[in-house]
């Protein structure tokens, strides 16, 4: 993983309101800024590819994370996992799927593909922070940048 202050995470969400919800959930929950939302699964592989419009590291760097919403149009969710966790230069990255289901099978399909966690997105603003402070690596992250960069002020 990147030292703290190069920390990135890859949103793949095809919902704009969902989009919006979640970069403000990691924002409070983590204080990260660098997150990079594509909007469907294709888009999703092109960043992590660094095709097309993204084939400038600066404009798509290494994510340390990917939150991947598990309905996406074009290519799906488990399928960008599928892809990710048999491609060598991707397979180490972490991928958290998200979703509005709650079905056990796609959670259990999820973790036989490699994800490390599954969220059902909740419609409660503070219980999607709380479930996103529970992620491992986000809180390996914020555990390393709070001995390393100053506390947040309160808002």
């Amino acid at each position: 993983m990147s030292a703290p202050e190069d920390f990135s995470i890859l949103l793949v969400e095809n919902n704009p309101d969902h989009a919006e919800l979640t970069l403000r959930a990691i924002e409070q929950a983590t204080g990260l800024t660098e997150i990079f939302w594509v909007k469907d699964g294709e888009e999703a592989l092109n960043f992590l590819h660094r095709r097309g419009a993204y084939i400038d590291p600066a404009v798509a760097p290494r994510p340390d994370l990917v939150l991947l919403d598990l309905k996406l149009p074009k290519i799906g969710g488990h399928e960008v996992l599928s892809h990710m966790k048999t491609e060598p230069s991707l397979q180490a990255i972490p991928v958290v799927m998200l979703t509005t289901s709650t079905q056990q099978t796609e959670a259990a399909e999820s973790h036989r593909l490699g994800a490390e966690s599954f969220i059902s997105k909740p419609t409660n603003f503070a219980q999607f922070v709380t479930r996103l402070r529970a992620i491992d690596c986000l809180q390996r992250y914020v555990s390393r940048a709070s001995t390393i960069l100053p506390p947040r002020s309160a808002h």
